[in-house]
């Protein structure tokens, strides 16, 4: 598998890959870890004229936190993410999805917004992102501006993400109160991809449920947030029954299909039981 010829830019900084992406037109592709780019090149699945190579710009990359929320750059790995003191003190339910993609050799090669800017439905972090309410900083030809990562993700592999925009970092919002996260995946033997993968996150006061939030990717064409879940767990005790109750909601939402890997039902099935999985180990 070979790919169609190509040329190649290398941006210095993020305004520069704007630039670059604007001259040429909607025929360039931005590279950062590609390890979803590169595969879709041999196929022949995309075709860009151009290819502008981000891995250079030292402002994409690292970890901070910034006010209540975790910022993590576009080009941080998703092994710095897991191995990272700030995110497994602070949001450690997103360290442990991150320790879960892929392989080793993908965890050390791929990047964070570039996995957020693919939109693989079957993808770990869209799952987390949409529990924690994480938004996705772009910048575009016009500035710099926020998108929550709800509407960021609007179909498999389709992003509001414009021709000229690059996505710069994701915030990850650290919620407040006692809280616990927990991340629950059903992998593909091979690629390692979500069958089904559910992130949760429950904030518990007094043995009651106050806060409830609950990501899900794998089991449909889009990642999305459980609200039906969400709804039946906020306000209730903070129980087993409680969860199993409400886990029997998360197929209530989401467009399911059955393809090679899984059927429609068998994914409706594992979101229910993923999702019971994960809520259960957030209880006190």
């Amino acid at each position: 598998m070979i790919p169609a010829a190509f040329a190649y830019e290398r941006a210095r900084s993020v305004r520069e890959a704007v630039q670059l992406l604007e001259a040429h037109q909607g025929e360039a592709k931005v590279l950062s870890g590609g390890h979803s780019l590169i595969p879709l090149l041999k196929l022949r699945l995309t075709s860009p004229g151009v290819l502008i190579d981000i891995g250079g710009i030292s402002e994409l990359r690292g970890i901070s936190v910034e006010g209540s929320r975790v910022v993590v750059g576009a080009l941080t790995t998703h092994y710095e993410v897991a191995s990272s003191d700030i995110v497994r003190d602070k949001l450690p339910v997103l360290a442990e999805a991150a320790k879960q993609i892929g392989d080793l050799q993908v965890r050390n090669r791929g990047t964070v917004g570039g996995n957020i800017a693919h939109a693989d439905p079957a993808s770990d972090l869209p799952a987390v992102a949409l529990a924690l309410d994480a938004t996705v900083t772009i910048e575009g030809p016009s500035g710099r501006s926020e998108v929550p990562v709800a509407d960021f993700i609007l179909g498999p592999l389709l992003t509001s993400l414009g021709a000229s925009d690059v996505v710069v970092s994701v915030a990850f919002p650290i919620p407040q109160g006692s809280w616990k996260g927990a991340y629950e995946k059903y992998p593909h033997p091979a690629s390692g991809y979500a069958v089904a993968g559910v992130a949760a996150v429950l904030g518990v006061e007094n043995g009651a449920i106050r806060d409830a939030r609950v990501g899900i990717t794998g089991v449909a064409d889009t990642p999305y947030r459980a609200r039906e879940v969400e709804a039946a767990l906020i306000g209730q005790p903070a129980g087993e029954e409680t969860v199993r109750r409400a886990a029997e909601r998360a197929d209530a939402e989401g467009s399911f299909s059955g393809d090679l890997f899984a059927s429609e039902d068998y994914r409706r099935h594992l979101s229910r039981v993923y999702t019971r999985k994960a809520l259960l180990r957030c209880l006190p």
